[in-house]
């Protein structure tokens, strides 16, 4: 999450099993071959999430409803936007298939109002994060090692803003720091970070400049109904999405086989609501197989559940998110969290996998 330092992994130390190939190899052969096949058209739930935000926006523009009418609008169409990332995340995978120009397309629809155009998320997310997830300070959306702030101390500041912190200011985080974390990937760590080289930054850049000008532009149409129309759905497409990706990874330890089992997390959510977000819950399950409709994800999930209960770590949301505001953000070792600003305070996370994984769950699901 920070600006870019040399990514180096913590020295001397290691977590996680070199078995993710096997793992993979032992996946694809024991689950229906329709596992891994491309869904292009669930490219079509596009039309009524564009229905639903442009009509709220339309709706609050025009109808003139009372300011309680226009909040709950306004929080529908920012649900919606952050559902729609969702499911252009998987777009951008591969997962429906389609032409590079036509996934970028519905890229642009998903990740626009985010501040994050489809090259950059690809390069960002797929390319980098996908390969070096949970990698010392290698991994773009890791706070990284306590090494990195005994390095440049004035960093330090940053993971005040972080849920974990202890700070009043933390508890907004999520309503703003996807977008963030964008631009800082955008301006800082494209820059420096080798794994960028040969990405065409300036042109992400104005196409990021755009989609701020749409918003401001939007703000400027919308006059004072812009708290409904701009800042409540953007916080709320934002406060949607990091409510998943914080939790992915930022409780699980640092990995140097990029083994989703150990640097991973999934989550249990309301079925209503997991259908609602494409699944995005079932994480493990998508560092395996990106290019896997997320509609089959609880076929991996049952089969992780069945072989390796013990490693399989997916607590409810809400405990998730608890857990996130409890424990610090930084990397003291590969298994211990540390608080930069208070070196004290340190948490192990080994005793929270085995509160978290699946072996723990059932048995209490069944006892």
């Amino acid at each position: 999450m920070n600006a870019a330092v040399k990514p180096e992994s913590i020295p001397g130390q290691s977590f996680g099993e070199q078995d993710e190939r096997a793992l993979r190899d032992r996946m694809r052969k024991e689950l229906p071959a329709d596992t891994f096949k491309s869904e292009t058209w669930r490219v079509i739930w596009f039309l009524p999430l564009q229905l639903v935000i442009w009509g709220c926006l339309l709706t609050i523009l025009m109808a003139g409803l009372p300011w309680y009418a226009n909040l709950g609008l306004g929080l529908v169409m920012g649900h919606t936007i952050g559902c729609q990332a969702l499911l252009a995340h998987e777009v951008l995978h591969g997962a429906l298939g389609m032409s590079r120009r036509w996934q970028n397309f519905f890229g642009w629809l998903g990740f626009g109002p985010l501040i994050a155009p489809p090259e950059f998320w690809r390069k960002w997310h797929n390319s980098i994060h996908h390969a070096h997830t949970n990698m010392g300070d290698t991994d773009p959306d890791s706070f990284g090692t306590l090494r990195r702030y005994k390095a440049d101390p004035k960093q330090k500041k940053f993971p005040k803003l972080a849920p974990g912190s202890g700070t009043w200011y933390s508890l907004f985080f999520l309503t703003y720091s996807f977008s963030m974390h964008a631009q800082i990937v955008l301006w800082l760590q494209a820059k420096k970070r080798k794994q960028f080289k040969g990405f065409n930054r300036r042109l992400a850049i104005i196409q990021s400049l755009l989609c701020v000008a749409a918003w401001l532009v939007l703000a400027v149409i919308s006059g004072p109904l812009a708290l409904f129309t701009v800042l409540i759905p953007f916080m709320v497409a934002n406060a949607l999405g990091q409510g998943y990706i914080l939790t992915n990874h930022f409780l699980r330890p640092q990995t140097e086989t990029n083994n989703p089992l150990d640097n991973s997390m999934s989550l249990r959510t309301n079925p209503v609501l997991d259908r609602l977000h494409f699944r995005f819950s079932h994480h493990i399950e998508h560092h395996f197989f990106p290019k896997m409709p997320s509609t089959k994800a609880p076929r991996l999930r049952e089969w992780l559940e069945t072989h390796y209960p013990e490693r399989y770590v997916a607590p409810t949301h809400w405990q998730a998110i608890k857990l996130l505001y409890k424990t610090p953000r930084v990397y003291k070792t590969p298994t211990v969290l540390v608080d930069p600003n208070r070196p004290e305070r340190t948490v192990d996370l080994l005793p929270l996998q085995k509160a978290m994984c699946a072996a723990t769950y059932k048995g209490s699901a069944t006892g």
